[in-house]
């Protein structure tokens, strides 16, 4: 019977450091090609569905993943389901809306850690909502860290953030400004957009040295980094490098400014493989930018409905969706 874990479940079978390695050994493996074909966008007059689907290699689950908006009602939901590669059985289904969360920033600690210098982080934040939350403790779980440093318009949701990571055994602090979050700081995370779409990074602020990870800005219309930024970047690794350089609004941009970093742009299953060099200088300045990718999701959820198993979580599906016969006329 199929397997059904809802978002408490997902959220009481995960864990950060397991997450990271599932991550690390997906990459690893043939994540690219056919396996892993670009998302897909259907707009309609009042809602959106991306799709976003993959085979990993060996045994593991294939599946896809389906993100369903409403905007102008301000809904979405996300749903993951899992297939057995041989039978094509429906494994699993599960909420992913935390899970997308989750997964986007143990693959952001994943990129840190293999893209950041050695040695623990001084960290700024900008944006202090559930995403960068989760990042940080992510980046917790892979790297020691010095210091945090987060800015957010307003200062109640600051003070928030900072209230809700008082259990990490560092410094978590608040700054007016993202400038004031930013000096300093040896890694910028940027996981918030302003409302008008304005960049809330500045390349000029970015001391050399600095990595830069970029994950709220996946639509041509979203910004979230600015021109100067990408200018500046010795480095760009994409998690899917197509989408990142061809539909975001900061690479848009950034075209449009006269930059193409296309040459100086790397996959992230690349720089975790080996197959290409990521950091080759300390004082480079590096930017990672994820869309996000099924190599994610399924990874994620493929480690929650195993831990689920064994901890004998989650529902049933009370009847069968089973796989139709095609071998017989």
């Amino acid at each position: 019977m199929t397997l059904v874990l809802d978002d408490e479940t997902v959220r009481g079978v995960f864990e950060w450091r397991g997450a990271v390695d599932a991550l690390r050994t997906a990459y690893g493996a043939s994540a690219t090609g056919d396996r892993f074909p670009p998302r897909r966008m259907a707009r309609g007059d009042h809602g959106w569905l991306r799709t976003l689907g993959g085979v990993p290699a060996g045994d593991a689950l294939m599946g896809v993943k389906a993100i369903a908006a409403s905007p102008a009602h301000g809904r979405v939901s996300y749903l993951v389901a899992l297939f057995d590669q041989r039978s094509a059985h429906l494994v699993a289904l599960l909420d992913g809306h935390s899970l997308t969360a989750f997964r986007t920033a143990a693959t952001t600690a994943l990129a840190a850690d293999v893209l950041a210098p050695s040695g623990p982080l001084d960290v700024a934040v900008i944006g202090s909502g559930f995403e960068a939350r989760t990042h940080v403790r992510a980046l917790a779980a892979v790297r020691g860290l010095g210091a945090v440093r987060v800015h957010s318009p307003r200062p109640e949701s600051r003070a928030r953030f900072v209230d809700e990571l008082g259990d990490l055994p560092t410094s978590v602090t608040a700054t007016d400004s993202a400038a004031d979050a930013v000096a300093g700081a040896t890694l910028v995370l940027c996981a918030a957009r302003s409302r008008d779409e304005t960049p809330t990074l500045r390349g000029e602020w970015l001391a050399p040295g600095t990595t830069v990870l970029s994950i709220g800005s996946t639509l041509p219309e979203q910004r979230e980094v600015d021109e100067a930024v990408v200018a500046r970047a010795d480095l760009l690794v994409a998690d899917v490098v197509e989408e990142v350089l061809e539909e975001t609004g900061d690479l848009i941009a950034a075209r449009r400014a006269g930059i193409d970093p296309a040459s100086r742009t790397v996959s992230l299953a690349d720089v975790v493989s080996g197959a290409r060099p990521g950091r080759t200088d300390p004082e480079q300045v590096v930017l990672y930018k994820s869309v996000g990718s099924a190599v994610q999701d399924l990874a994620i959820a493929e480690m929650c409905v195993r831990a689920a198993r064994e901890q004998g979580r989650g529902a049933r599906l009370p009847l069968a969706v089973r796989p139709v016969d095609k071998t017989s006329r």
